[in-house]
């Protein structure tokens, strides 16, 4: 496969989930709660705080020319008003070891994790949010946007209604479960076996995040006092919570301000945000479901991003719909570690349907699968980039692909059970592997001109 001069081809890593000892960050809190949802610690994740120059380097050597990475926030402004200059330099030399090595550095100010002082302050609820994420772009912008031509501002600005839209159904299960006779505790109980016997793995494999809703609920009779704990609140209202029809436009309007802020000091800065998107499919019945799910998904948001230089597109699997909503994977489906159904030709669907409203450039900031096999990752990326390439010739402006993810890392509540990435970690001597599918996605070749 060829693609046109200029095109991005890449991997993408998240700060929190493999820098190491993000200690001043929402999540860093939360893996270490007595009863927490998370299954590890992430603890050193994969020292890429240190180790970024093997790792860059790695990406450059197998034939990819673009790195999508994020600035931690809870680094940057570890304490409300103070930054940190050192933590600036860091990420300058990251963007420095990326020109050295030919790789174009696409930056991501905000993906997923928050400093502890901003949820204790109202978090993604709090109209407040808004113009501190404000100036925090603003921050990160001044002392670096001399060295960025590509700035995503938040990392998945979806999320939140998609959680909340699964934590509903999920819920209800819990509910209906819990009405049966019994006492209180016979009840309870009988709720959290209903859910363990299958509602909790279907739930996760519809989110594209890593999850752990049984977990969550078994721990809510302890989660209201240690959240207050160490919030200050028993409902902390981190980026990845069920989110309100007002947070969501709380996240919107964050981006734009942060958009703002990046362009009155570099206008040339292309600005963009990610979503995460499934290929929504309807079935015999389903099409008003599989609408409507659409709009939720993306539709709406299009009053806040249809003057952004791109969007960011991300996409791992498909949903279908039938008459009474979202169905469970196809009978005999093959599914990855995550339980989603792995359908490579997602990615191409939804760049097409996205194209169809949103007439900016495209990006496809995440696009991956965890296999314990790399012959399936091969596969995937083989189909995924295809359905790419159809694309770009059919016109539609897709500017890159960065595959999911490049180091096998911390899976958010999932721990490091799931494996993305193009190189293993060894979890005792952070010795890295490339495996064939960093290979074989630097084969793709880029037109020279």
């Amino acid at each position: 496969m060829t693609f046109p001069k200029g095109f991005l081809k890449g991997a993408a890593t998240a700060a929190h989930q493999v820098e190491g000892n993000n200690i001043h960050s929402d999540y860093w809190a939360m893996e270490l709660l007595p009863h927490t949802s998370f299954a590890e610690p992430s603890g050193l994740a994969c020292d890429h705080y240190h180790r970024y120059e093997e790792d860059i380097r790695l990406l450059a050597e197998a034939g990819l020319n673009a790195y999508r990475f994020s600035i931690e926030w809870a680094r940057i402004e570890p304490e409300e008003g103070r930054f940190d200059e050192d933590e600036i330099e860091h990420y300058r030399q990251v963007i420095a070891c990326c020109r050295k090595n030919g790789v174009e550095p696409v930056v991501t100010l905000m993906h997923f994790t928050s400093p502890v002082w901003l949820i204790k302050k109202g978090g993604w609820e709090a109209e407040s949010t808004v113009s501190y994420f404000r100036r925090y772009a603003a921050y990160v912008t001044e002392k670096l946007g001399s060295e960025l031509r590509y700035i995503c501002t938040i990392n998945e600005a979806n999320m939140g209604l998609q959680l909340a839209a699964l934590m509903k159904r999920y819920q209800l299960m819990a509910q209906q479960a819990a009405g049966r006779g019994g006492n209180a505790e016979d009840k309870e109980k009988t709720a959290m076996q209903d859910m363990a016997a299958g509602g909790a793995k279907s739930a996760e494999g519809k989110v594209q995040v890593g999850m752990n809703f049984e977990k969550m609920m078994e721990n809510l009779k302890y989660a209201a006092q240690e959240n207050a704990q160490v919030f200050g609140t028993p409902q902390p209202q981190i980026f990845v919570s069920s989110r309100t029809p007002e947070g969501d436009a709380l996240v919107f309007r964050a981006h734009q301000a942060a958009k703002e802020a990046i362009k009155e000091l570099y206008p040339d800065i292309k600005v963009g945000i990610t979503l995460s998107m499934h290929d929504c499919q309807a079935l015999r019945g389903g099409e008003s479901q599989a609408e409507a799910a659409w709009d939720e998904e993306f539709r709406h948001y299009l009053p806040y991003i249809q003057d952004d230089d791109f969007l960011g597109v991300q996409n791992y699997t498909r949903t279908q719909y039938g008459p009474q909503g979202q169905l469970p994977s196809p009978e005999g489906a093959r599914l990855t570690q995550m339980d989603y159904e792995f359908y490579p030709e997602a990615l191409e669907h939804v760049l097409r349907k996205v194209h169809d409203d949103f007439k900016g450039d495209l990006i496809v900031t995440e696009n991956g699968v965890a296999v314990s096999d790399d012959e399936s990752r091969v596969e995937f990326i083989e189909r995924a980039l295809a359905g790419v390439e159809r694309c770009v010739k059919d016109h539609i402006p897709v500017k890159g692909y960065f595959y999911w993810s490049l180091l096998d890392n911390f899976e958010w509540q999932k721990g490091f059970s799931m494996t993305f990435g193009l190189i293993a970690v060894d979890r005792e001597t952070q010795t890295r592997t490339p495996k064939e599918s960093l290979r074989v996605l630097g084969l793709h070749s880029i037109k020279a001109n």
